[in-house]
């Protein structure tokens, strides 16, 4: 009796615990909004610009702050520390946020776009997130192609600063959707089987998920729906 005790006991304990590595994940997702929000306002009001007149620099610059960042989360994030950094993260990439929120409310119907990808993001992030809570299927061998992807959108990028081909920037937005939405089922199951169970980890996975398929999805928006006066 006390074997099966222990069976049961332990098997509830390990459900319990994924449990609340998903929900202070969500609350923490949820959090860092604030910080983003507050970026991007500011961006706009005091019209932030990262490197205007060098843009591989300025990507460069990005990039080393992001990893650094990244670096020093993954140092602290069994404490407190950890969650202030990734709030200050956050902060960050609502700052880079604020050039494309920029140029969206230059179009007369820019709020109108701006809330349409909000409302889009927050649909895809339902549906990829319930997918993975309810389905029996094993998407954890996604994760090496969707890291090879990345890989490829981040060099079409930087490819394209000196390219500058308006088809390359779509491709790059349409894939960059797909494979971020990919990203949150795959990050969602791995919360759900036990293989991510830092919370603050996991949130930093799933929010870099979300920005971009909100930045991508809002720039699609402003090419095809922009209006002007």
């Amino acid at each position: 009796m006390s074997n099966l005790q222990q069976t049961y006991g332990s098997t509830f304990d390990v459900t319990s615990t994924r449990h609340r590595v998903l929900r202070n994940t969500y609350w923490l997702l949820a959090l860092s909004m604030i910080p983003t929000v507050l970026g991007a306002w500011l961006g706009v009001q005091f019209q932030f610009a990262f490197f205007p007149a060098s843009p591989f620099v300025g990507m460069i610059v990005f990039l080393a702050i992001a990893f650094g960042f990244f670096y020093a989360i993954e140092k602290t994030k069994n404490s407190g520390l950890g969650v202030a950094l990734l709030l200050g993260f956050t902060f960050f990439m609502g700052l880079m946020l604020s050039r494309l929120i920029s140029h969206t409310l230059g179009f007369s119907n820019g709020g109108t776009l701006i809330m349409m990808a909000f409302g889009g993001t927050a649909a895809i992030l339902g549906v990829m997130a319930t997918i993975a809570t309810v389905s029996k299927r094993d998407f954890s061998g996604i994760g090496k192609w969707l890291f090879i992807g990345l890989l490829v959108i981040i060099v079409a990028s930087i490819a394209n600063i000196w390219l500058q081909l308006p088809a390359l920037q779509l491709t790059i937005s349409v894939v960059a959707i797909g494979i971020f939405s990919a990203f949150i089922l795959y990050d969602v199951q791995r919360i759900i089987n036990g293989g991510e169970t830092n919370y603050v980890t996991a949130t930093l996975s799933i929010y870099l998920s979300v920005y971009n398929i909100f930045a991508n999805l809002l720039s699609l928006l402003g090419i095809f729906g922009g209006e002007r006066d």
